[in-house]
């Protein structure tokens, strides 16, 4: 297998001002974070992904096994922010999934994975999540938020501007066997 290089952006977006947020549509409710439901989030995070073009950049996701892998090295970073972390659900189905972790060398807020599983999107559940992370974010102190999204991921990268983040840096994320430099 040849090596793929894929596209990637840091957006950010600072946090002086309030996200808009509106309430969920119903039936869905949030679920905020508790220990408990950490392999709910893992799940949560294998639905969402599975099939996507970041299962591919990043094979913990194409899998509910590097998934719940993935969430509990999410939790125990030490920055790891409940207040940054949720769950949206409909008819007690967990459907939406965030993680919020303070990167403390940058002080900023750093947006870990925002999913929506296949049969509730387009329903503006992506945009809430982000915007409750950033409330988070904005509670604990932070003045600035990223994320990294696939740059192919289109629709993803469409909606981060429309909230406000802009791209900080473009770089390439190797995925496959790299040849070492002789």
């Amino acid at each position: 297998m040849p090596t793929i290089y894929y596209k990637r952006y840091r957006m950010e977006i600072d946090l002086d001002r309030p996200a808009p947020m509106s309430p969920l549509p119903r039936p869905f409710v949030w679920t905020p974070w508790d220990e408990s439901l950490l392999p709910v989030h893992a799940e949560v995070k294998a639905r969402c992904f599975h099939g996507t073009i970041d299962a591919d950049v990043f094979p913990n996701l194409a899998s509910p096994d590097g998934c719940l892998r993935l969430m509990r090295e999410i939790r125990h970073k030490p920055g790891f922010l409940p207040g940054a972390t949720w769950l949206i659900s409909v008819n007690r189905d967990h459907c939406a999934a965030i993680q919020g972790v303070i990167d403390r060398n940058a002080a900023m807020g750093a947006i870990q994975n925002v999913g929506v599983v296949p049969g509730c999107r387009r329903r503006g559940l992506g945009h809430l999540l982000v915007a409750k992370a950033l409330d988070g974010f904005r509670l604990a102190g932070l003045r600035r938020a990223y994320l990294e999204v696939t740059a192919e991921n289109t629709g993803a990268v469409r909606l981060y501007r429309e909230m406000g983040f802009r791209k900080a840096k473009t770089h390439y994320k190797a995925v496959g066997p790299i040849e070492p430099i002789a």
